[in-house]
Parts: structure tokens; C-alpha cells; sequence
């Protein structure tokens, strides 16, 4: 039987800056949740908060097909009857582009506490200007 591993000591954090311009939505978002879960360090832990913090930035540059664009829909229901809002992705892209890359981030993180502890951690910008300089955020791929 083989004994799990658990991380001793504080985890660290480090800051990670993610430019969004020119890529696909599902490949963006799953490299953003393997930095915030911190599954890209040697000494990965499932449901310890070791992952970084991401700055996103150019969120309203993603490379998006044509045909996404008018079928592609967000819903959202207000509890009442009949509240149920849709909205397609060329109208969240023109008025949030954040929450398109927070609601594919959020697919791909455990849906609990942990999860959304690990959402705190990151940040969208719509353009390349960002107030985290202060972090020295380190840029990747």
C-alpha cells in the first residue's frame, strides 16, 4: 500500500502573468487551473492551497471561431420563474470578457470550498494593463 504524500511546512506562492492574446478559451483555461491547483510543482498536494496566483491580461483578444461566437451561450436564473437569462459569447465578450475565462477556469477547478478559495487567487484583466506590478508577476507561455 503506498502512503500519501502530503507537502511539510508552508506551501509558496509565486505570482504568474498569462498574456490571453491570440489563444483558444479551453487551452488557456486549462493551463490557468494547473497553475492556481499547483499542479505544476514537484511537491503537488490535492486539496492543500499550494498553486499561484494568475494574472490574466488581453482577456478580450482570445482567439475565438466565428461560428462559437453566435452559439455558444451563458445562462444565469434569478431563483424566480421564468428568470432564466442567456447570453451568447459575442455579447460577453464585448461587455465582460473576464467572466468568459473565469466561467472556463471555474469548469476545471473542484466545485467546493477549496475551489472557490482557489478562484480568489485570480485576476482578469480585459487589456494588458494590470495593478500588480508590485508582485513581480512572472510571465509564461
Amino acid at each position: 500500500m503506498e502512503k500519501t504524500y502530503v507537502i511539510k511546512g508552508e506551501p509558496s506562492s509565486e505570482w504568474v502573468l498569462v498574456d490571453a492574446n491570440g489563444q483558444g478559451i479551453g487551452r488557456l483555461a486549462t493551463q490557468i487551473a494547473n497553475y492556481l491547483m499547483g499542479k505544476h510543482k514537484p511537491d503537488f498536494t490535492p486539496g492543500v492551497k499550494m498553486g499561484d496566483y494568475v494574472v490574466v491580461v488581453n482577456a478580450a483578444h482570445l482567439a475565438i471561431p466565428p461560428k462559437k461566437m453566435t452559439t455558444k451561450f451563458y445562462y444565469r436564473h434569478s431563483g424566480y420563474p421564468g428568470g432564466l437569462t442567456e447570453t451568447s459569447l459575442k455579447d460577453m465578450m464585448r461587455t465582460y470578457p473576464d467572466r468568459v475565462i473565469r466561467s472556463a477556469v471555474w469548469g476545471m477547478l473542484p466545485h467546493n470550498s477549496h475551489g472557490r478559495a482557489l478562484m480568489t487567487r485570480l485576476k482578469i484583466y480585459a487589456e494588458n494593463e494590470h495593478p500588480h506590478e508590485a508582485q513581480c508577476p512572472k510571465r509564461v507561455n
